[in-house]
């Protein structure tokens, strides 16, 4: 009791003299907020999508790509918590915050009767030159916590990237699918037969990513790739 009171205690004179900061807004947390301060985390916006109805990011894909079963996390907008929240992942070196989104979905994922059936988990790879120079792929944390609630193995280099392209997110969808052809390639085919996929990423956009990667994954026999995100654009 004395020691975990003196602990406490510690931790109050860092959060003075360091405090930690909300990402979603910049306000101070307090003893038991975890990255995100209470108010953010009780606006963040949860798209409610699951694994059962058919929803928006299934749509993305109807007529490109056969996907057993897509969803994402929260909505994307230009402005608020989430924009800030992956800024912070991919630019800032704040690799803890993949892990915390994926072990908030993956906690939802499993109340809201998720899939079952995953075998794998795969992130959507970076190039080796853009992972070296950011030191992590920002899909890796939130995908290896999805894999642990749902019983699934996590394999990250079984899908690489085989060109470093320039930043997507200006792109139009005809121009993404122009680029993407081939982008992705299996190093190990054989290993996927037969397997349930669960492709991981952080923003769909328009899809154009997400279905290279499918397209890529599914030249194994017998595979089935379902999909999910951290974020999808509205």
């Amino acid at each position: 009791m004395y020691f975990s009171k003196l602990s406490n205690i510690i931790n109050d004179i860092n959060t003075v003299l360091l405090p930690r900061l909300c990402f979603g807004c910049n306000a101070q947390l307090y003893r038991g907020e975890q990255l995100l301060c209470t108010v953010c985390r009780n606006q963040i916006p949860l798209t409610e999508y699951d694994f059962i109805e058919v929803n928006a990011v299934d749509k993305i894909f109807y007529g490109r790509v056969d996907i057993k079963k897509a969803a994402a996390f929260l909505f994307y907008a230009d402005q608020g918590i989430v924009k800030n929240l992956i800024h912070f992942l991919k630019y800032k070196n704040q690799p803890q915050i993949g892990q915390f989104l994926g072990d908030w979905y993956g906690q939802v994922m499993k109340e809201d009767n998720a899939p079952d059936d995953i075998d794998i988990v795969i992130p959507v790879p970076l190039h080796k030159k853009r992972l070296k120079k950011r030191g992590y792929n920002q899909v890796s944390g939130f995908a290896k916590r999805i894999a642990g609630h749902l019983n699934a193995q996590y394999i990250e280099h079984l899908l690489v990237k085989t060109a470093n392209t320039r930043t997507q997110t200006k792109k139009s969808r005809l121009y993404r699918w122009r680029e993407m052809p081939n982008l992705f390639e299996v190093t190990n085919p054989d290993y996927l037969n037969a397997k349930n996929i669960l492709l991981v990423d952080d923003v769909i956009t328009t899809g154009a990513t997400m279905e290279a990667c499918a397209r890529a994954l599914k030249r194994a026999n017998d595979v089935t790739v379902s999909i999910a995100a951290m974020a999808v654009v509205p």
